[in-house]
């Protein structure tokens, strides 16, 4: 346990406008890269689309647990490889949903909830064990541990509460959309007229801001038939994968998204 407790340097960004920015992109990328990774590898090896998401989720399964061993051996804040771990995250927390739901016919509504509670033990657990779910507080390698898993089910979470809206509400990705912005809209506010604490309201936007980027990756790629603007979950994906990746370029060069000690 003394390992989990020794001090580390905080290897996690700060919150500023380029954070949320590249949350929105990773999250977007999660959604859209998912379908086109179910979609070709279905297509390809003759699987069904079940089978396909099966496929695709031991595939990224390796890769998550391959990017947070890196994640977690470093010994300082690196962005490619935290927003990488990010983004797998995000594909992987994507998964978890369409697995339950497309493949063991799991309601929504029932994956909300459970995902929700689940959710909310972590972070009980988590306060109860460290005092505090502070970004900047996260240097320990237990509070990583913590930070983590919260991480992948906030977007297994969110995956599945965008869902909800967009398909069993049958509100449509447009409307979806407009209502996480005007949730996370809200939030903000609360916090700057301080009736909520500022670590709440980075949690709640943190979770909200999944579903926003799924249903803005689902507005963007799915078919006009299906309520999109047909532009397809490979050039989606490509596009926000580049804008990533210029903004991951950008701060690795100017450090302005680092905690200093």
């Amino acid at each position: 346990m003394n390992s989990l407790r020794k001090e580390i340097l905080v290897k996690v960004p700060a919150v500023t406008a380029f954070f949320w920015i590249i949350k929105v992109l990773a999250t977007t990328v999660g959604e859209t890269f998912a379908d086109f990774l179910n979609g070709n590898l279905s297509a390809a090896w003759g699987l069904t689309d079940v089978q396909g998401t099966q496929v695709v989720s031991a595939i990224m399964g390796g890769a998550l647990v391959v990017i947070l061993t890196i994640q977690f051996l470093l010994r300082r804040y690196i962005p490619w490889v935290y927003w990488l771990t990010i983004v797998v995250v995000s594909v992987a927390g994507t998964l978890i949903t369409d697995n339950l739901h497309d493949g063991l016919g799991v309601p929504l509504w029932v994956t909300t909830v459970v995902f929700g509670a689940i959710l909310i033990g972590i972070f009980a657990i988590w306060h109860r064990s460290e005092r505090t779910l502070a970004m900047k507080s996260i240097k320990t390698r237990k509070r990583e541990a913590f930070y983590w898993l919260a991480i992948l089910f906030t977007f297994a979470l969110g995956t599945s509460a965008g869902d909800q809206f967009a398909e069993s509400f049958n509100l449509g990705f447009a409307i979806s959309l407009a209502i996480f912005a005007a949730g996370i809209a809200l939030v903000a506010l609360l916090w700057k007229r301080r009736l909520i604490s500022e670590v709440t309201g980075f949690w709640i936007c943190y979770i909200l801001t999944r579903p926003l980027g799924a249903s803005l990756g689902d507005l963007l790629s799915q078919s006009h038939a299906d309520g999109g603007l047909g532009i397809g979950t490979t050039n989606t994906s490509l596009v926000f994968l580049v804008l990533i990746l210029f903004s991951v370029a950008f701060l690795s060069v100017t450090k302005k998204d680092e905690i200093k000690a």
